[in-house]
């Protein structure tokens, strides 16, 4: 027993210590090693012992003499307690199991079948039924155990139980007919759908099918329907619900399987049996996409042929068309992810054929490419899964060596699955968990022990996974290096469907640059072929494959010939990816890497896009600077290095590996941006004058969002302009030069030109749009003493350095604290900021957008947060210094652990203020507008919601959520702004 590896050897040894045991003995000491082969040693030594005993031990004997048929039975045995069971119980049925012939084809057992249905009558015929669908099951069994390559013979077996099953449902029917009235007068054919239906039928499953009733009138008009064909579709009603119950009711022997019906137009809820004119009327106007998903295994299994002939001719168009539905992919992909969600979470890691990488993750992967090419393509029309994949790949739809994977990986799972399922004939997709099941299972397929075979089914799962996600998202799966021409260089139409397939929504516009820049001999084109393939996956996945493609054409225009460009994209193991990600989802980035596509190179290095420090731009500046011949040169400078770190920024953000606080970034951005600009302003308004030196300190103060460090892509730079006269330098003289200094500085970032303009708006100056664009320090002193208004306290809450003289800024510091973090505004005070507040929201909403969509001035957009904020520094930030911050989000941290608003309070407003600013920033990504309303406005544009969607790290597909998460956001920072700003 112990050469056998034999597990309990005190019960075995009881068996064989029995008299039929012992005659036993010699010929099972000849067949240890077969035994020391077997999933269960133990199960099987049983077993032949309860046969011996049944049957006699020289029966038994003369069953295993023969190596083959012994090798038959004791796989049997030892793989299958319930069939060694029912082979106790049927010994009759032993042939069956010893018998090595091939797998029997498609059709084999219908003869069998049918006669053991019309033997006999009533219960007797359905026990018949079922004694012949199980000698048959026995014999498909016994020859799957025992092969020694069981995934190679997975599409064998999957058939002939497919095709079992189906004699069986003819038998069922049979029976029905006689045992329903008139039943022999009933047309109805038999639909096999899913796996039944693909010819891969697993051990124990449903067997789904959809029922087609004959009618005096097929062909006839939808809608109208005779007295005489509402009879015969409650006759065939009757008669298919009899066939169920022949598979399924209480008799002496075991039931057969679930016949499951549901798959049928308009589920659990919709007539069981329809006729074809009405089948198709429902698949006509009312059918998902799931549905003909599921119509794609449809085959005629059972019944009346020329009926299920008539079925399949009216779908067949229907299928192969349905890709061209609106958001065909789209909902073929949220189905899969609803499926995967729906697997109760502790099953989810147990799960061979639901859960991520599951079987599932293969089936809806080659059905859905072969919706999506088999519109043109005939020969992927197969409804069995591996025939498919093959046709698939032989097509170059899915290249040869994934193809080759997944088709390996299926068959793995569907053996697991069908080992599991053996063993006690249960319907279950879940691996075991006991050491013992593992180690029976293992033994089963081969591996050596329980935790081999789980590091074998795991690392499975992530392969399939991965091929899933690639195919599944990707359908036109990305190539090696090693593609040639020819596999580029496809047919016209197939490209074009192929494209579509992808998402692009102008095919042929994509095949026109897919040619220009594959065209040739070169070695530039060489490469482009080679990178393609791979390129129009990843621009798939963005939010516009075909902006996403012309935006590469256009870059590959300008850097194709250089010596590094597609070298770096062909070797890179990142940076082509991550450029095509940036293509398809940012218009702004693919117009700014046109303006300096030397930024492609920081792709490869992840260090490449992390900000640079406020030192090294400056250093930057004023190496470029000095190098310039006039001041406006020098500004262009100053903008370009602007732009290239807008750029960089950009990059960070869109690409979710790279980890950056743009807001920050893009106001320290600004702040250095200024300080060049006002070099020169200051140098250019000097000279002008005659003047040996300044005759001024000037200081640059940074307001509004750029004070709070908060500004975006789209932003101006509020800012405030003060000096203070050194020496002697005269009144009027001075405040032209620093007139003059304000107004350059303003037109040498602002201004058109080469590079993208930064707008300097001085509005929250004291006096607004009427007062002078530059005060001395002293005008000020005496506005603020005399004039400020409660709206200027509030303004100079976000006031803080920007650039120039530092002395200057410190004494004009000392001027605006006690104005901003004094005491509280008297009630008067404040209810004009309320009032002010209020007539901000009913008047400069635009017309036309709801209140809920406008991400500055909407119900619990910025404004809405940054008001809430100020108000709450203006009333207490005298007493609590931890409020005498710029950002809107410090202060209400500040306040919310001083305990002036409730923490909960101070959250919901912080994230309805970060979401609103991420929004505007993704729009500003996503459409490359930089002014216009459109940019403080959620988009209801489902398109353009989609992509503002994925720039915030929403998958595909969810751009619904998207939007009810940002409703939710505001709503509830809109309750806390309407109980603490106003008072509600």
């Amino acid at each position: 027993m112990r050469r056998a590896q034999v597990r309990d050897a005190e019960r075995t040894g009881r068996f064989l210590a029995s008299a039929a045991g012992e005659g036993l003995l010699p010929t099972l000491e000849r067949l240890t090693p077969d035994l020391a082969r077997l999933a269960d040693p133990d199960q099987a030594l049983v077993m032949l012992v309860q046969l011996a005993e049944e049957l006699g031990a020289d029966r038994v004997r003369e069953l295993l003499r023969d190596p083959a048929a012994a090798w038959q039975l004791l796989r049997l045995l030892g793989g299958s307690r319930a069939l060694g069971d029912w082979l106790l119980t049927h010994p009759e049925h032993l042939d069956a199991a010893t018998d090595p012939g091939p797998f029997p084809g498609a059709g084999a057992y219908d003869e069998r079948l049918a006669a053991a249905a019309v033997s006999a009558s009533g219960d007797d015929a359905v026990a018949a039924l079922r004694i012949a669908y199980r000698r048959e099951l026995v014999a498909i069994a016994a020859r799957d155990l025992a092969s020694e390559e069981p995934v190679a013979v997975l599409p064998e077996v999957a058939a002939a139980l497919a095709d079992l099953a189906g004699a069986a449902l003819e038998g069922a029917l049979l029976i029905a007919r006689a045992e329903t009235p008139g039943g022999e007068h009933v047309r109805l054919a038999v639909i096999g759908m899913g796996k039944t239906g693909g010819r891969e039928l697993n051990y124990l499953s449903d067997v789904d099918v959809v029922y087609v009733a004959g009618s005096a009138g097929e062909g006839s008009n939808e809608g109208e329907h005779s007295t005489e064909e509402t009879g015969a579709n409650e006759a065939a009603t009757r008669l298919a619900t009899n066939l169920a119950s022949v598979c399924t009711r209480p008799n002496r022997e075991p039931p057969l399987w679930q016949v499951d019906a549901n798959l049928r137009p308009e589920g659990r809820q919709g007539p069981l049996v329809r006729t074809v004119d009405s089948h198709l009327a429902y698949y006509r106007r009312w059918a998902q996409t799931w549905e003909f998903q599921a119509l794609l295994k449809a085959r005629h299994v059972a019944g009346d042929a020329d009926l299920a002939a008539a079925y399949l001719a009216g779908i067949g168009p229907m299928v192969w068309q349905a890709a061209g539905r609106d958001h065909f992919v789209e909902d073929a992909r949220a189905m899969r992810r609803r499926v995967e969600e729906l697997v109760p979470a502790g099953e989810a890691d147990r799960q061979i054929k639901l859960g991520r990488g599951g079987l599932r993750d293969i089936e809806f992967t080659v059905q859905l490419l072969q919706l999506v090419h088999g519109r043109l393509a005939g020969e992927l029309r197969s409804p069995t899964t591996l025939d498919a994949l093959a046709a698939l790949s032989a097509g170059g739809y899915v290249g040869r060596d994934a193809a080759a994977a997944m088709a390996d990986q299926y068959r793995f799972l569907r053996v697991l699955e069908h080992r599991i399922q053996l063993w006690r004939l249960q319907r279950t997709h879940l691996m075991p968990t006991s050491a013992a099941a593992l180690r029976r299972l293992a033994r089963a397929v081969g591996a050596r022990d329980g935790d081999e075979l789980l590091a074998r089914w795991r690392s499975t799962r992530r392969q399939v996974r991965r091929l899933h996600e690639e195919l599944f998202y990707r359908p036109l799966l990305p190539a090696t290096a090693q593609l040639s021409p020819a596999d580029v260089a496809l047919e016209p139409e197939t490209a074009v469907v192929r494209l579509t397939a992808l998402g692009y929504t102008d095919a042929r516009g994509a095949l026109r640059h897919i040619g220009a820049l594959t065209e040739g001999v070169s070695r530039r084109a060489a490469i482009q072929r080679q990178l393609l393939p791979v390129l129009l996956g990843w621009f798939a996945d963005g939010a516009d494959p075909d902006g996403g493609l012309l935006a590469f054409r256009k870059l590959s225009d300008v850097l194709g010939t250089t010596h590094w460009y597609l070298r770096l994209l062909r070797d890179s193991g990142v940076a082509a990816e991550r450029l095509a990600q940036l293509l398809s989802e940012s218009v702004y980035l693919a117009d700014l890497l046109l303006r300096s596509p030397e930024s492609v190179a920081w792709l490869d290095r992840a260090e490449e896009l992390r900000p640079r420090s406020a030192e090294q731009l400056r250093t930057r500046i004023e190496s470029l600077v000095s190098r310039r011949s006039s001041a406006a040169d020098a500004a262009q400078a100053v903008r370009f290095v602007r732009r290239r770190e807008l750029t960089r920024t950009a990059m960070a953000d869109v690409l979710a590996d790279v980890d950056v606080e743009s807001t920050l970034v893009i106001s320290d951005i600004a702040d250095v941006a200024l300080a060049g600009c006002l070099d020169l302003a200051r140098a250019e308004a000097t000279a002008e004058a005659g003047l040996d030196a300044d005759p001024a300190e000037f200081l640059v103060v940074a307001m509004g969002r750029l004070g709070g460090r908060e500004i975006g892509y789209a932003s101006d730079a509020d800012v405030l302009f003060a000096f203070r006269e050194l020496g002697t330098a005269g009144g009027e003289e001075t405040q032209a030069w620093a007139t003059g200094v304000a107004t350059r500085l303003r037109r040498f970032l602002g201004d058109a030109g080469r590079e993208p303009a930064l707008e300097v708006d001085v509005d929250l100056r004291p006096e607004g749009r009427n007062g002078p664009i530059v005060r001395s320090l002293a005008a000020f002193e005496q506005y603020y003493r005399r004039w400020v208004q409660p709206w200027e306290r509030q303004a100079l809450l976000r006031a803080r350095y920007a650039a120039g003289s530092v002395a200057l800024n410190e004494e004009f510091t000392a001027l605006i604290d006690p104005l901003r973090y004094g005491p509280p505004p008297e009630p008067g005070g404040l209810r004009e900021l309320r009032r002010i507040k209020a007539r901000v929201e009913a008047e400069r909403l635009p017309r036309g957008v709801p209140t809920t969509h406008h991400l500055k001035l909407g119900r619990g957009g910025l404004a809405d947060v940054e008001w809430t904020a100020q108000l709450l520094a203006l009333q207490h930030a005298h007493d609590v210094p931890a409020l005498r911050h710029t950002g809107t989000r410090e202060v209400l941290r500040a306040a919310g652990e001083a305990g002036l608003i409730g923490p909960d309070d101070a959250a919901d407003l912080i994230e309805a203020w970060t979401l609103a600013s991420r929004i505007r920033n993704a729009i500003v990504l996503g459409s490359g507008r930089t002014s216009g309303v459109k940019v403080d406005v959620f988009p209801r544009d489902r398109a353009e919601a989609g992509k503002v969607a994925r720039l915030l790290g929403y998958r595909a597909g969810l751009a619904a959520d998207f939007e009810q998460d940002w409703f939710r956001v505001a709503r509830h920072a809109r309750t806390v702004v309407e109980r603490v700003f106003y008072g509600g």
